[in-house]
């Protein structure tokens, strides 16, 4: 006989998937969305500085010592190109190239290698220059507004990196200081509402306005929630409790609206923040295999011969005769700085 034909399999069955009804009011459902935001937002930004610090380690470990040898060749030129300056030997033409060498050496120690040069650059620099921050624009500057706080360097970063990075904060602009100060009176502002996010939540889950026990011994569960954090001063579970509430009322809608609008904008910062990291004057991109090798090695050959180039200018700056050649060729050269 004939093999019967094999069975065709059965028909499985899925299940249609549910569509979650979103609960609570609009300004509730905002609210728990942006805080979902801004968690993620906070892990991509722990994973990028982990990250970051690791390519930080890993590229100074390569070039540190060539920066260094760098570093200390330019340095090199301080003590011979402010010397020069006292001889009376130079016409005032020349004086003038020197002042220009001078700042522009120390410049290249601030923004390329973070270190902090800032004696050199008020000695140096013309009066009134917008970028310096002499005594006399830090008095002006303070009658017109409020004393600023002072910058705080990020101890986990290097020596270095932490010069440039205040280098970087003396230059912010007024617009960049004043918008950074409202934003965070706006912060301020926000965190003294606890006591009125905690007397709208007693009002809704007191159980004392309970008269069914069940739903009473639920409503003291969350009302000692409540209290837990309005006496630890934990206002992230209060505006959390307030979105979970039940039917929400327009001062709590109001509330809730006010810190979404809050959390938008900590989002927009944390997304600078992370940008400013991956491609800012201090950010490392990540890039690995033959390529990165690549570029390390060039760099520091690069790195090598400017020592080596910085430390012959040097030795020829020693001598009056040697200097006043550098200078008749950076000038030929349409240059100001090494």
């Amino acid at each position: 006989m004939k093999k019967a034909d094999s069975a065709q399999p059965a028909t499985i069955n899925v299940p249609a998937r549910q569509v979650e009804q979103p609960s609570g009011s609009p300004a509730q459902q905002a609210f728990r969305q942006a805080i979902l935001d801004v968690e993620n937002l906070r892990e991509r930004l722990r994973d990028l500085r982990a990250e970051q610090a690791e390519a930080r380690r890993r590229y100074w470990q390569q070039v540190g010592p060539a920066a260094a040898a760098v570093v200390a060749a330019r340095r090199g030129l301080f003590p011979s190109l402010e010397e020069a300056l006292l001889l009376g030997y130079f016409s005032r033409l020349e004086e003038e190239q020197i002042t220009e060498l001078i700042l522009g050496n120390a410049r290249a120690l601030e923004d390329r290698f973070g270190e902090d040069e800032g004696a050199i650059i008020r000695k140096y620099a013309p009066k009134g220059h917008a970028s310096i921050n002499t005594p006399e624009t830090s008095a002006a500057n303070a009658a017109g507004s409020k004393t600023e706080p002072e910058y705080v360097p990020d101890p986990t970063l290097p020596p270095h990196e932490q010069a440039a990075a205040a280098a970087r904060a003396r230059r912010k602009s007024k617009t960049q200081r004043k918008q950074e100060a409202e934003a965070q009176a706006d912060q301020r502002q926000l965190e003294t509402n606890a006591k009125t996010i905690y007397r709208q939540l007693a009002r809704t889950h007191h159980p004392d306005l309970e008269r069914d026990p069940e739903k009473q011994a639920a409503k003291t569960a969350q009302m000692q929630r409540i209290t837990e954090a309005y006496e630890a001063d934990d206002l992230y579970t209060l505006l959390q409790l307030l979105a979970e509430s039940g039917p929400a009322d327009a001062d709590s809608d109001d509330v809730l609206t006010r810190y979404t609008r809050a959390l938008l904008q900590q989002q927009v910062q944390l997304k600078q923040e992370m940008n400013e990291l991956k491609y800012g004057p201090n950010g490392f991109v990540t890039a690995s295999g033959k390529k990165q090798e690549l570029e390390l090695r060039q760099l520091k050959r690069d790195l090598r011969a400017e020592a080596e180039y910085v430390q012959h200018i040097g030795r020829l700056v020693q001598e009056p005769e040697g200097l006043r050649d550098v200078l008749r060729q950076l000038a030929a050269e349409g240059l100001s700085s090494i």
